[in-house]
C-alpha cells in the first residue's frame, strides 16, 4: 500500500531504487522499503498530512524526545551526519511500530532497527537539503528531491 509506494520512492532517493525484484533487495531498495514501512506506520498513527505535518516531522520529534536530538538535528542540518545504533532506534520507536515494520519487511525487530539506523541518517539528510524539514506530504517532498 502506501508503505510500498514510499519504499519505492525512498529506494530511488537512496540510490539503487530497483523494486524488490526476485531475490534482489538492492541496498537502496531494501532500505527504502523498510523506511517506507516505518514512515507509513507513523503516518497512520499521527494522522499523517491531515494536520499539516508529515511522518518525517513526527519521526524527528519522536527521536528528539528519546534523547537522540543531537543525531536527528545533524541529519537535518547541512553538516556531517551523526550515527545512531539499532538499539537506540529500537528504544526511540514505539514497540508496535517496530513490530509492524519488521513484519512488513520480513525481518526480526532487531534487524529492522539496525537497517533503519543505517539508512535513516542518509534519507533524512537527502530529504532536508536546506537544513530544515520541508512542508507538504512525504511523497511530494521525495519527488521534489529527486529532480
Amino acid at each position: 500500500m502506501a508503505g510500498n509506494d514510499l519504499g519505492s520512492l525512498l529506494g530511488g532517493l537512496l540510490g539503487g531504487g530497483s523494486k524488490n525484484a526476485e531475490g534482489g533487495t538492492a541496498a537502496g531498495g531494501g532500505a527504502g522499503n523498510i523506511l517506507g514501512s516505518l514512515l507509513g506506520a507513523l503516518g497512520g498513527k499521527s494522522g499523517g498530512s491531515g494536520s499539516g505535518g508529515n511522518p518525517l516531522e513526527g519521526l524527528m520529534g519522536m527521536l528528539s524526545k528519546s534523547g537522540l536530538m543531537d543525531q536527528a538535528q545533524s541529519w537535518v542540518g547541512t553538516g556531517d551526519n551523526k550515527p545512531v545504533s539499532g538499539a537506540q532506534i529500537a528504544e526511540a520507536l514505539p514497540d508496535e511500530t517496530l513490530q509492524q515494520v519488521a513484519q512488513d519487511s520480513g525481518v526480526s525487530p532487531e534487524q529492522a532497527a539496525d537497517q533503519i539506523a543505517q539508512s535513516l541518517p542518509q534519507a533524512v539528510d537527502k530529504l532536508t537539503p536546506s537544513g530544515e524539514v520541508p512542508q507538504g506530504s512525504l511523497e511530494e517532498i521525495i519527488k521534489q528531491q529527486q529532480l
